[in-house]
């Protein structure tokens, strides 16, 4: 049986942008310090990750001060779910076609 890889998505091709939209796909929001510590990346790494998502729009920021300090969480977007979705189904498709 032939799958085609056409239906993976480019942005979720990196290991950190797949880690930050499986952490989102199970929390409604997550902290930055929170993703940090779950990727287990440098503070720039993630930035610069979380930077492409936001600009695909699969992810929103929200930046507020909790005892005026910054606290910045994420959260996916309706777009950024279904393209999540999208791609988790056309890996399955790939590993079922290989039993």
């Amino acid at each position: 049986m032939n799958v085609s890889i056409n239906g993976l998505h480019k942005a979720f091709e990196n290991r950190v942008r797949l880690g930050i939209m499986s952490a989102l796909a199970v929390n409604e929001k997550l902290d930055f310090n929170a993703l940090k510590e779950f990727l287990d990346v440098t503070d720039g790494n993630l930035a610069s990750h979380i930077k492409n998502l936001e600009k695909a729009e699969f992810i929103v920021v929200e930046k507020t001060f909790i005892d005026k300090k910054p606290n910045t969480k994420y959260s996916m977007t309706a777009a950024g779910k279904k393209a999540f979705e999208d791609h988790l189904n056309v890996l399955e498709q790939i590993i079922k076609s290989q039993k």
